[in-house]
């Protein structure tokens, strides 16, 4: 099964060649949103919640189509470009953002924001870390927190977290070092040497 599902996806094509065919075929930009619409509106809907994220989700597709003619078709690969696109219109949402992360802290296991913090606990694999997390996530910078989020949410690489944001991977590599040695540190955690990003393979 796993066989076949490579080999149905290496015939696949690239989103660069969708992207490309959609600025002779706008219809064929429809591709490009069945592949992502779901992964995007499930980060907008982790960092900002139910009440915005449908709307960063659709517009993250209307911005990408508007530009779609402008995309560097050298990259396959077009999730960073519409995370890129989606961080810049939750930029415009950090504080709602931040405020959500505070209500999350404030608010008892019960209380808090069930598809949220559900998500926070699953990765975290211990409900008992979501209060401080969120708190945590409250208090670091906008910048560190699109890094780590990218990096932990969208599970891009540090380079693809770069082209997201327009920045070099370096600097991408030292905000994710200083956002995770902030969280250890809200969490309780020993920190250890190994506070660089774990690349997937």
């Amino acid at each position: 099964m796993a066989a076949v599902t490579r080999a149905l996806r290496s015939q696949e094509a690239t989103d660069a060649a969708i992207i490309e065919q959609s600025w002779r075929d706008a219809e064929r930009f429809a591709a490009v949103f069945d592949r992502y619409y779901a992964q995007i509106h499930g980060y907008a809907l982790q960092r900002l919640g139910r009440s915005l994220a449908d709307d960063v989700a659709a517009e993250t597709f209307l911005v990408a189509f508007a530009r779609r003619k402008r995309y560097d078709v050298a990259r396959p690969d077009a999730r960073p470009w519409l995370y890129g696109i989606t961080s810049n219109l939750i930029s415009r949402h950090h504080r709602a953002e931040v405020r959500r992360y505070r209500a999350l802290a404030r608010a008892g296991a019960d209380e808090a924001s069930e598809d949220h913090a559900d998500l926070v606990a699953g990765r975290l694999d211990a409900q008992a870390y979501r209060r401080p997390l969120a708190a945590a996530l409250a208090a670091i910078s906008d910048s560190d927190r699109d890094v780590l989020l990218l990096v932990a949410w969208a599970e891009l690489t540090s380079e693809e977290a770069g082209e997201a944001l327009g920045i070099p991977a370096g600097t991408v590599r030292s905000r994710l070092h200083r956002a995770r040695k902030r969280i250890r540190a809200a969490l309780g955690c020993d920190d250890s040497p190994n506070t660089g990003e774990e690349h997937r393979p």
